[in-house]
């Protein structure tokens, strides 16, 4: 757990320094995979799948 923490943290910020460049390709698109790999696995993964339930059910309730 200790070492998917720490990944998470380390390709946050290496996913964050590219957003904030405006630098990305098709290959940090498996960065950004791999992050989200390692997220799912940490005690944070609860707290993100109910955020995206909340924006889910939230957008849901448009008509277009």
């Amino acid at each position: 757990m200790l070492v998917s923490m720490s990944a998470v943290l380390l390709l946050g910020l290496v996913i964050w320094f590219l957003l904030r460049i405006r630098y990305l390709r098709w290959a940090d698109t498996l960065l950004c995979g791999a992050f989200g790999f390692l997220l799912a696995r940490t005690v944070a993964a609860p707290v993100v799948q109910g955020l995206l339930d909340g924006v889910n059910g939230f957008l849901g309730q448009f008509r277009f």
